[in-house]
């Protein structure tokens, strides 16, 4: 467990405390804004039903006796779980409850900001790290929404074409540095993780930016272009 440590020593130098219970983690930190609550996942959890549903549960617990409280979520995931189990449980449907329940936070006051410290991967990352209103990641983190060559099976496009694509195009890239330039990840400055989140914290603005920020940073050209003509009608 001395990555989840490591990542909390960094982010919460005033101190906190979590207690990990099978692949999930809970607890609290405190910062220079006050107390937050902490939440996610260890072990490059694969997120299946029963974990979803603990997750949920918890973030729920969060809302109900902690008003208000700033939610940061701490990202170690190796996707969904794959198991003819957990598909036949409808999974799908128990990753979509648990962002329904950060939207119900998120709508309650709660800020939400999750910190990818080791791996995120497909239904995992998108349910536990983009839900987040700002996300950050170290630098050392491995972020990728399908792998190249899964990519490349599906899609039937050469795996070297992938690759090639990759060199010109965020979108098709795997890595932290691909997502800041989507707009996915605010930034990865290992250095300054506690102020940054501070600053995210304290940050009122509850309008998605993503799309900006991925074409300012050159990463997603169409997106931003395509939101304001459809908002300007």
């Amino acid at each position: 467990m001395d990555k989840i440590n490591q990542v909390c020593a960094k982010a919460f130098p005033l101190g906190y405390d979590i207690s990990i219970h099978g692949d999930m983690v809970s607890g609290t930190a405190k910062t220079s804004l006050g107390e937050v609550a902490l939440i996610g996942t260890v072990n490059q959890a694969a997120v299946g039903v029963d974990l979803a549903y603990e997750l949920a549960g918890k973030v729920l617990d969060i809302v109900r006796h902690s008003p208000g409280m700033p939610i940061v979520i701490l990202v170690d995931t190796q996707g969904q779980k794959l198991s003819r189990r957990d598909e036949l449980l409808g999974n799908a449907g128990y990753l979509s409850h648990l962002s329904k329940c950060f939207e119900l936070a998120r709508d309650q006051g709660h800020r939400i900001i999750s910190i990818i410290y080791n791996e995120a991967v497909s239904g995992g990352y998108l349910a536990l790290g983009m839900i987040a209103d700002q996300s950050f990641a170290l630098a050392d983190a491995q972020i990728r929404v399908m792998a190249l060559p899964a990519m490349s099976r599906i899609t039937q496009i050469p795996l070297e074409r992938l690759q090639e694509l990759c060199k010109s195009s965020s979108i098709f890239g795997p890595g932290v540095a691909n997502y800041v330039a989507l707009g996915a990840l605010e930034d990865i400055d290992d250095a300054h993780l506690a102020s940054l989140l501070e600053v995210a914290i304290n940050n009122k603005n509850t309008l998605d930016e993503r799309a900006k920020l991925g074409y300012e940073r050159g990463g997603r050209n169409m997106a931003h272009t395509i939101i304001q003509s459809i908002i300007s009608i």
